[in-house]
């Protein structure tokens, strides 16, 4: 008999969406103990929360966060909300003893990211931050090579995420839709945003990043409020850019932008070793792209790796169909969650965690204070 863990998910916008679609999916996938029962749906409009709750099969709605925080029959509080609302959902789940799942970036700034993960870690509870491109197989599976010592020593670690859709000067800041564009409910733009997966996929692969010089750009510098029909100062970052090292001695090279017209959700990134080259593309997310030197001279060059075998040999693939089928975007959040559920089973840490997690937000300030000050700087490792 599978173990019921009573799933609260805070947040009905896309990431409420695709982390529901997980707590509905994992068990049927993944021979996991612990089954989520989805318990309530919380927004700030409970009429929405309790459609949401109607549609997706949840026991109930709630337009009262805190209400759903204090009850006894929940175990686990997914917070899919905007950046601003991160620190003070999670600290109260951790004081009231649930476990976390909580979306990234994990804070709005290193100081806020301290509190929560002192919180999580003072209470003792389960916590993962959603970075989900680690589950992805082919990034899985470049990560088994480079541990592996397949790339042997690393020099070159590069990514770049690229979107197009707030060029228009008439898209609005702020609101339900486009709150990732309001200072006060994002923290940053791309940086925190986009940026922050690049660089825990790149921290996850490569290690920790030391060091960090950057330039951004917001390209339009006013926007009309969504909520209050103001024309306000906008204060993200539409585009940043960073070199940096890497405690192995690696350089890195990030790019973001919301101003590339043609991309839509372009995240690649690309690996250079002494022995090999690794390169990945989320447009086309099954494969991965794999040059090793030590070929024979006349077949050396790239192959395409389509990463959908079944058989144990690539990660995740062997819970879903047959060899040459492949999966997509929602499903690594299912990964991710069977992740979660299986070391809450063994009473292990899952990665990555709050504390993880606040690598990334040190690095993301670095980055930031960097771009303002036109400056290296370092990124602190305590």
């Amino acid at each position: 008999m599978k173990r019921k863990l009573k799933v609260a998910v805070i947040g009905c916008g896309f990431m409420g969406r695709t982390h529901t679609n997980a707590h509905r999916q994992v068990a049927n996938f993944f021979d996991v103990g612990i089954e989520p029962v989805l318990e309530v749906a919380c927004a700030t409009d409970a009429d929405r929360a309790q459609a949401f709750a109607d549609k997706w099969g949840f026991t109930s709605g709630s337009g009262d966060w805190r209400e759903v925080m204090g009850r006894d029959d929940i175990d686990l509080v997914d917070i899919c909300v905007p950046n601003n609302l991160h620190a003070e959902m999670a600290i109260a789940a951790a004081e009231a003893g649930k476990m976390i799942l909580c979306e990234k970036p994990l804070a709005m700034d290193v100081a806020e990211g301290r509190k929560m993960v002192d919180a999580v870690e003072k209470a003792g509870v389960a916590n993962l931050v959603s970075f989900n491109y680690r589950r992805v197989p082919a990034v899985t599976l470049a990560k088994q090579l480079i541990d592996q010592g397949k790339l042997g020593k690393i020099f070159h670690y590069r990514a770049q995420f690229l979107q197009d859709w707030t060029i228009s000067t008439e898209v609005p800041q702020g609101g339900t839709a486009t709150w990732r564009l309001d200072s006060a409910a994002a923290g940053s733009g791309v940086t925190g945003d986009l940026l922050a997966h690049c660089i825990d996929t790149a921290m996850w692969q490569n290690g920790p990043i030391t060091r960090a010089n950057a330039m951004t750009e917001t390209f339009v510098k006013e926007r009309v409020h969504a909520d209050t029909g103001e024309t306000q100062p906008v204060g993200i970052d539409d585009a940043c850019t960073f070199f940096c090292r890497f405690e192995n001695g690696s350089l890195g090279n990030f790019e973001s932008t919301r101003y590339a017209r043609g991309h839509k959700a372009k995240y690649t990134f690309e690996i250079n070793g002494e022995h090999a080259s690794i390169r990945w593309d989320l447009h086309d997310l099954h494969r991965l792209e794999w040059s090793d030197h030590r070929d024979d001279e006349e077949v050396r060059g790239w192959r395409s790796i389509h990463v959908t075998d079944a058989g144990g040999e690539h990660p995740y693939m062997d819970h879903w169909w047959v060899p040459g089928l492949q999966i997509g975007y929602a499903e690594s959040f299912v990964h991710q969650l069977a992740d979660f559920l299986g070391a809450i089973e063994e009473g292990k840490p899952c990665s990555p965690s709050f504390r993880d997690a606040l690598q990334t937000q040190k690095v993301c300030a670095a980055v930031l204070e960097s771009a303002a000050e036109d400056r290296w700087v370092d990124v602190p490792a305590d």
